[in-house]
């Protein structure tokens, strides 16, 4: 694979993360906007510091702002370590799913979907939200992406995202039928990642939807385990039925299959 393919790849991760940090800081304003009927969101197009302060069109990636010494805002406010993570990361990972399969219509439809997926992770760890608002067009995205670059085709991301729905409603359910049992507010898993598990039905088509499943229980199983021996060594206490973010393991285990379902097909049945 050609070495300029490859940092075309890196090129359009980081652009990606530019925006999908740009639209993180927007979005959840905006619907807390909308709810309490002001306009305080501002524009994702100007990406700005967490004081509201527009960031110079130079250093409206956080890699250069970084790089400037622009982090802070003239009134000290900093931008996250957040910003030029998801930027950096977005451009490896794009740089490496180039790499390994060239430019294609497919390529170029998952690295797309990469950047829409780690826009909900962040939100989703910041916020404990998965928007509608990007749900919708995503899954547009990936109604495009079965018919332009399949697989799955067409028919498959339909019956996935119809099966993805019912699996993860299921779950939906049986959460808030232990949060009743347990006489707490605190659910587990909310609507929200139902609607992130008809996006993973649609991108991955009905036959690999339940082994998507199966792999984000695991996931689950082990981040919540890596999160108490975290609390463990660190000596803080752990508040029973903590409600952990879901949505993260939902998306892992969607990029996991996306790219080595055959690996982990393997793995899961033999």
């Amino acid at each position: 694979m050609p070495i300029i393919a490859i940092l075309l790849g890196g090129l359009f991760g980081i652009l990606a993360g530019g925006m999908a940090n740009a639209l993180a800081d927007y979005l959840p304003a905006a619907r807390l906007a909308a709810t309490s009927e002001s306009d305080s969101a501002g524009s994702p197009l100007r990406p700005h510091y967490p004081d509201g302060s527009v960031r110079h069109p130079a250093y409206w990636l956080a890699l250069l702002a970084f790089a400037a010494g622009r982090r802070a805002s003239p009134g000290g406010a900093r931008l996250g370590w957040r910003h030029p993570l998801v930027e950096a990361g977005l451009g490896i990972a794009c740089a490496l799913i180039v790499g390994r399969y060239g430019w294609s219509g497919q390529t170029l439809f998952n690295l797309v979907v990469v950047a829409i997926l780690a826009l909900i992770t962040v939100i989703d760890l910041e916020h404990r939200l998965i928007l509608l608002a990007v749900i919708l067009p995503a899954c547009l995205v990936a109604l495009l992406r079965s018919l332009f670059a399949p697989p799955p085709t067409w028919q498959d991301a339909l019956l996935g995202g119809g099966l993805g729905f019912l699996l993860f409603f299921v779950m939906y359910l049986g959460g808030l039928g232990f949060s009743r049992l347990m006489r707490t507010d605190t659910v587990a898993f909310g609507f929200g990642d139902v609607m992130l598990g008809t996006l993973s039905g649609m991108l991955l088509g009905w036959r690999l939807i339940l082994l998507a499943l199966i792999l984000t229980i695991f996931l689950g199983a082990a981040g919540s385990l890596l999160y108490l021996l975290g609390r463990l060594i660190s000596r803080r206490r752990y508040s029973l039925f903590t409600a952990l973010p879901y949505g993260p393991y939902i998306v892992l285990a969607t990029v996991l299959m996306i790219f080595w379902r055959d690996e982990i097909r393997a793995l899961l049945i033999g």
